[in-house]
């Protein structure tokens, strides 16, 4: 569900193939992240690209995986959310929430600030 990469010690996870982060896969997405999240201080991205539509239950799964970082006094930000899915985004307060960067390259220089 998930393609992996690391540049500079941050952990890029983009969606393969994904195009609704609904209650089919929340879960899922909740138990592969966690992996990257088992050692302390970790940098991880979730890149939203291609993402067009997300429930309730995986908004549950995205701040069920920024607690278990800040649990883990890991840094986790979000990139690349579509219009429609940001509108949510927006609606639920949870722009206040979430660290949001337009794409990857600003997620990864937000990490040096």
């Amino acid at each position: 569900m998930l393609n992996h990469e690391s540049k500079n010690g941050i952990e890029i996870l983009t969606f393969d193939n994904v195009n609704k982060l609904n209650i089919l896969i929340a879960q899922s997405l909740k138990e592969e992240v966690a992996q990257y999240l088992l050692k302390p201080n970790t940098k991880l991205i979730l890149n939203m690209k291609g993402v067009e539509y997300v429930d309730s239950s995986g908004f549950g799964a995205l701040l069920s995986i920024l607690r278990n970082s800040k649990n883990n006094d890991s840094q986790f930000k979000i990139c690349n959310i579509s219009p429609d899915v940001m509108e949510l985004v927006k609606l639920l307060q949870l722009h206040n929430v979430f660290d949001i960067c337009d794409n990857i390259q600003d997620c990864i220089k937000s990490f040096d600030k």
